[in-house]
C-alpha cells in the first residue's frame, strides 16, 4: 500500500474507541536506509479547563490492527517501541 492511499484516513484507538487524528496530519518515523515506515507521530488536541493542550502520540507499525477504507484501527497497548 502506498502512503498516498493511506492519507486522510482517521486513526482510531481500538481500546478506547477514540479518534486520535487523521493520517495526513501526522509526521513519520522512517528508516533512512530501507525507507520503511516505523511509526506515525499523531498530534492530538485535548481540552483542559479553558484551553487546548497539544500532545503527540507515537503509533508504531506493529500497533496497527487494521487498515480500512476510511480509517486505521490501532491498539496502543500492543507492541510499542520496538527499540525498548
Amino acid at each position: 500500500m502506498r502512503l498516498s492511499e493511506m492519507s486522510n484516513k482517521e486513526i482510531i484507538d481500538f481500546q478506547k474507541g477514540e479518534r486520535l487524528g487523521v493520517l495526513g496530519q501526522t509526521d513519520l518515523l522512517i528508516d533512512e536506509e530501507t525507507g520503511e515506515i516505523h511509526a506515525f507521530m499523531v498530534p492530538t488536541m485535548r481540552w483542559f479547563g479553558f484551553g487546548k493542550k497539544e500532545n503527540e502520540v507515537t503509533v508504531y507499525w506493529q500497533q496497527i490492527k487494521k487498515i480500512g477504507q476510511d480509517m486505521i484501527i490501532i491498539d496502543l497497548d500492543f507492541g510499542g517501541n520496538p527499540e525498548s
